[in-house]
């Protein structure tokens, strides 16, 4: 039998995105795979309505492409004087004003802030090519569960652009400076083998077995009491910016909330 959530339909569906809960997991799919997933700023601004749309009850997020492509990146219009209909052109966003531009990209880029929220653990479940945008949407997740024909790359700069849709921090963080700038300024591709010993992956798995790998991982993940991952999440986000003993003064107080909670003393 379906779930209330599933008789409802979907949650939102416009843009080339579709959301759907189901209880504590919600799905976030990239529906557009006759472009193979490519990114407009119309999709850029579901993805951050579907942020906004998340009922409190969602504690996973996964992040799935339809087709043979997680995503290919930016649509390719953006990059023609013609420009997408309705969208400013690179053209027009280039002679806007310095505030005009950063706002404009600052837009751009809450489609790819809101994943890492401490209440939610995001999965990028990735197919297939995930270039550019699409590269940096995965990074975006907290996790990243891959097929074995999956290939990331990053080709802004090779476009004359920079990657600035929030990918660099979590690319560095993961895969180191050296490596992170020879993937950026070559603009290669990463396969699965070396996605997963970098760091850039979980799992690697054959392209028949991602969903059912994804939901194994979404189930293991919802078997934590939810304010215990909060807390732990938490803390393993801000390690990098604490010192050693900061790191320890944030386990401590983190270990007397739950404490104070289990023991039914909390607020």
């Amino acid at each position: 039998m379906a779930s209330p959530a599933q008789d409802l339909g979907p949650v939102l569906d416009k843009d080339g995105v579709r959301l759907t809960v189901d209880d504590a997991i919600a799905t976030v799919t990239l529906a557009a795979p006759e472009k193979r997933n490519a990114q407009s700023p119309a999709m850029w601004r579901a993805l951050t309505e579907t942020g906004r749309l998340l009922p409190g009850s969602v504690r996973v997020v996964v992040l799935r492409g339809e087709g043979r492509s997680f995503s290919a990146g930016l649509d390719r219009q953006m990059f023609t004087p013609e420009g997408i209909e309705g969208e400013p052109t690179f053209i027009d966003l280039a002679r806007s004003s310095d505030g005009d531009l950063d706002a404009a990209i600052a837009a751009f880029q809450e489609a790819f802030t809101w994943w890492r929220r401490s209440d939610l653990v995001s999965i990028a479940a990735v197919q297939g090519h995930a270039i550019g945008a699409g590269f940096q949407l995965a990074l975006a997740c907290d996790l990243r569960v891959v097929t074995d024909d999956v290939q990331f790359a990053m080709r802004e700069t090779s476009l004359g652009l920079v990657p600035d849709l929030t990918g660099t921090h979590p690319l560095v963080g993961l895969v180191g400076y050296a490596r992170a700038l020879e993937i950026c300024a070559t603009g290669r591709y990463v396969g699965a083998e070396e996605a997963v010993t970098t760091g850039l992956a979980n799992l690697a798995v054959p392209a028949a077995q991602l969903d059912a790998t994804v939901q194994d991982l979404a189930t293991a993940l919802l078997s934590a009491p939810r304010d215990a991952l909060i807390e732990t999440k938490a803390l393993l986000q801000g390690a990098a910016e604490r010192g050693y003993d900061e790191q320890r003064a944030a386990e401590r107080a983190a270990q007397a909330r739950r404490l104070r909670d289990l023991a039914g003393l909390g607020d």
